[in-house]
């Protein structure tokens, strides 16, 4: 009699898209991404390991969207890389 082995899928982790913006002295500015750990992400761009354009500077979550594929998250993302309009309205600022 055999067994009939089961292997189950790992478990899918949510995509984020996340949307910062600058917490220091110079001038505001505002950065879109997507990642699987927001809290990992956010602490990776301030200890100067990020994305180039974000080294340097100090940073802090503004707005965050969840999705269930890789593939949706990196939609938006690249919705929001495009969409001053948008990216302004999540930041609170009018255009």
């Amino acid at each position: 009699m055999l067994c009939e082995v089961v292997i189950a899928p790992p478990p899918i982790k949510p995509c984020f898209v996340y949307l910062l913006q600058t917490c220091d002295a110079g001038a505001a500015k505002s950065y879109v991404g997507w990642t699987t750990d927001l809290e990992g992400r956010l602490a990776t761009h301030n200890s100067g390991k990020g994305a180039k354009s974000t080294r340097g500077r100090q940073w802090r979550l503004v707005h965050s969207e969840s999705f269930k594929t890789r593939g949706a998250a990196m939609a938006r993302e690249y919705e929001l890389k495009r969409n001053k309009t948008e990216r302004a309205k999540l930041l609170g600022q009018t255009s």
